[in-house]
């Protein structure tokens, strides 16, 4: 039987410090993960008397606080799964449940890790105070999320999709696919707390400036809820997918049913740092006293009545600092004596204040209860100052102290944030390289934040479970190709060159997958070379005086392609060389027929050997990156990608080159997408296969992973079956023989954006390569 309202189940101490995050585990069933500004991780486990929790296993492997964790599912190789946290000192643990140190650690950011989530596959996503996000495989960075412009505190994986959601400082949500950012949710007033997904579609999030914001994955903000009076810290989402709890500064945790708050649960602890429902719907809540709560409806987990009295007491001798705006402004001369107890109230969590002599006392109204619950005194200040260890948020980060250091009178004041946990020396020597002050000072600001401190480090706080993290000051809202191996009925690629059977016989269906993984590079091959020296010769009548070409040059050219365009390996000389680069300096409405003979150029091995290593590879590449812009003309950027394409014909030199420079190039290359020329479409399809040729064979899984970042992001945009085709066997090429590409392709959701293709019959090799593709996912 269960009652109309939570109640408390049991408390649980073992913390000695605040509690972060929490989050439900697999496995145990029934189990939680707790992680603490001690430095702790703890699992509790539910007591066979299917009432209160039994701490199971503790961790330990960070340096300073941690101050998030999730949960990695159950595999082959752990099929416990994986307890993941994050913490103060930059890192990130990831332990077992068989050991209480860390299975490994994943080092990379550069700042407080301080939300965590888990995708499939062992995807993991984190959030950093450096204001990046990580995506993480294995004991591998992937991948880097740049973009927002403050502190990340959330972060959440829509595992479907393969889309990734931050929020930050900066008061903004950002979709991520594939690695690049799809969207950017605007519409709080203040930093984005939590993040919590409701199917796949939709999601919610909380902020600093107390709303609860209901968001589509499209942009749509569907609805705000109003009720917290101060920051939301964390939210979580019920087993049915549409209610939620949340919990915040304002001592409170709230329950969200059908689109309300129906109950309001008041707690003796300021801060309610995070929270997590179980899957029997009860709610476990962490907080600044450093006990965990458990809250259930079910009547059989409930707690006695001397326990819920217990509970109520430490509730009633709380203090309430009124400068939260949690109650308003209080004048006490006006306000109603005991008497006005004896009206019942109106709503759920309704809040009375009641003068008692000179002391003021805060009351709740409990609807299932049906009587008002005290739930503190009132006091004119809990000492919530920088000096006695206030709250403070500066640049989207909390810290014990922000002090305002003047080193030069008359000069504008600068800040110096601190936290106890900081070695003063190190804090002192920090803010001077920041601000470009004379190491001379390092003593007189070191001492200052000594002196100001009073000396307290972590650990040094009292018994009575004041706020370790920020003390007790509190917050308040308002802060053409050719040269591929022949496959069966024909090249891929270009229909020629049937396969043929070792016994002689045309193929007809493959047994084996003829797609991938491609072995060597695309290069584009075929050429009217009538048609381009034509071309170039019309056109350099047209040019300046200083970039035209002379009668003897225009014949040097013409010897040069002829050189390079045949099977013989004549050398061209380095004047004819000096020609063509004169040439290509044409200005871009009449380059193209250059660019042609340059793509051409770069599968003679002299000719990639000179403009792809010594003096040249620096000019050549910044020409190469110069002419892939979206504002060229479709005909340049078609040659222009297919020069990089051929560049890869050389593996000493044009490929060395264009695989350092992978990442710019991918860059400025997808933005190609945009473009509507069939051509440049199956250029750009064919750079990313070249790619993916080049990194199959090794282990450069950061490299894979912005391959398989561009591959996705071409999936959305290109529609011609031939460069869809030479996408399928880029991704086939790079999940082939690697189980963590394979495992990343798989979290990213690239299955979904492929399948459509699985059917396609003409050409038959766009469904034969999609279904080989599909089968390895």
């Amino acid at each position: 039987m269960a009652s109309s309202a939570y109640r408390l189940s049991c408390s649980l101490a073992g913390h000695q410090m605040d509690v972060r995050g929490l989050a439900t585990t697999l496995f145990p069933v029934g189990a939680f993960v707790s992680v603490s500004r001690d430095r702790t991780a703890r699992v509790w486990v539910p007591n066979s008397s299917n009432r209160g929790f039994t701490e199971m296993h503790c961790m330990n492997g960070h340096s300073n606080f941690v101050s998030c964790v999730c949960i990695i599912a159950p595999n082959d190789t752990y099929p416990r799964g994986l307890i993941v946290t994050g913490g103060n000192d930059h890192n990130i643990c990831v332990f077992t449940l068989d050991s209480p140190a860390p299975l490994y650690i994943l080092k990379g950011h550069k700042n407080t890790v301080c939300s965590l989530s888990a995708g499939k596959f062992g995807t993991l996503l984190s959030g950093s105070w450096d204001t990046t996000s990580k995506v993480w495989l294995n004991e591998k960075c992937l991948m880097t999320l740049q973009g927002h412009t403050a502190a990340v505190w959330a972060v959440k994986i829509l595992p479907e999709q393969g889309f990734m959601l931050t929020g930050s400082a900066d008061k903004t949500i950002k979709m991520w696919k594939a690695g690049r950012c799809e969207r950017t949710f605007m519409g709080h007033n203040d930093c984005v707390r939590g993040l919590a997904i409701l199917n796949e579609l939709e999601f919610l999030s909380c902020s600093n400036d107390a709303t609860v914001r209901r968001w589509q994955i499209t942009g749509e903000c569907l609805h705000t809820y109003y009720g917290h009076t101060n920051y939301i810290y964390c939210l979580s989402v019920f087993p049915n997918g549409e209610d939620f709890v949340t919990t915040g500064e304002d001592r409170s945790l709230r329950i969200w049913k059908h689109g309300v708050c129906s109950q309001t649960i008041r707690l003796p602890a300021q801060s309610i740092w995070s929270c997590c429902v179980l899957d029997n719907g009860d709610i476990v809540v962490g907080s600044s006293d450093g006990v965990i709560r458990v809250f259930t409806e079910a009547e059989e987990r409930t707690a006695t009545a001397e326990e819920i009295q217990t509970f109520e007491n430490e509730l009633s001798s709380a203090t309430i600092d009124p400068k939260t705006g949690d109650l308003g402004d209080i004048n006490i001369n006006e306000l109603p004596g005991r008497e006005h107890l004896d009206e019942p109230g109106t709503r759920e969590g309704q809040t009375r204040l009641i003068r008692v002599g000179d002391a003021v006392h805060a009351y709740q109204w409990s609807v299932v209860d049906g009587r008002w619950i005290k739930i503190g005194d009132v006091v004119g200040s809990s000492g919530g100052t920088q000096k006695t260890s206030g709250k403070v948020l500066y640049e989207g980060k909390e810290f014990d102290y922000v002090f305002t250091i003047d080193i030069n009178e008359g000069g504008p004041s600068m800040k110096l944030p601190y936290n106890i946990t900081d070695d003063p020396w190190l804090v002192a020597h920090n803010f001077l390289q920041k601000n470009d002050l004379n190491p001379m000072f390092l003593d007189q600001v070191a001492n200052f934040i000594i002196e100001n401190t009073k000396g307290h480090t972590l650990g040094s706080t009292g018994s009575g479970f004041s706020d370790p993290f920020t003390g007790s000051g509190r917050y308040v809202p308002g802060s053409a190709p050719s040269n591929l191996a022949p496959s069966a009925g024909g090249d891929p690629f270009t229909g020629r060159n049937a396969y043929v059977s070792t016994d002689g016989h045309a193929g007809t269906i493959p047994i084996s997958n003829p797609y991938f993984p491609k072995k060597d590079p695309v290069t584009f091959d075929q050429a009217n070379i009538t048609q381009i020296i034509g071309k170039l010769k019309e056109l350099n009548g047209s040019t300046s005086a200083e970039q035209k070409l002379s009668e003897s040059d225009l014949q040097m050219l013409e010897k040069f392609l002829s050189i390079v365009s045949t099977p013989a390996l004549e050398a061209p000389t380095a004047q004819q060389l000096e020609i063509l680069w004169k040439a290509a300096q044409w200005p871009e409405d009449i380059v193209f027929p250059v660019l042609d003979i340059l793509r051409l150029a770069m599968r003679h091995p002299a000719v990639n050997e000179h403009f792809c290593s010594g003096n040249y590879s620096t000019q050549f590449s910044n020409y190469l990156l110069n002419k892939i812009n979206l504002q060229g003309k479709p005909a340049n950027q078609m040659l222009i990608l297919r020069t990089v394409c051929n560049c890869f014909s050389s593996q000493s030199y044009g490929s060395k080159l264009m695989m350092s420079l992978r990442e710019t190039i991918l860059s400025q290359a997808i933005e190609m997408k945009a473009t509507s020329n069939k051509n440049v479409h199956i250029a750009l399809s064919t750079l990313i296969l070249n790619y993916a040729v080049n990194l199959h064979t090794g282990s450069d899984i950061e490299g894979k992973a912005n391959c398989l970042s561009t591959i996705s992001a071409a999936m959305e945009a290109l529609q011609d079956y031939e460069a869809i085709f030479r996408l399928l066997v880029a991704l086939g090429t790079i999940i082939s023989d690697d189980p963590n590409a394979l495992q990343l392709a798989q979290s990213l959701g690239v299955d979904s954006q492929i399948r459509k293709y699985s059917s396609v019959s003409d050409p038959v090799k766009v469904g034969d390569c999609c279904r080989f593709v599909l089968k390895m996912l």
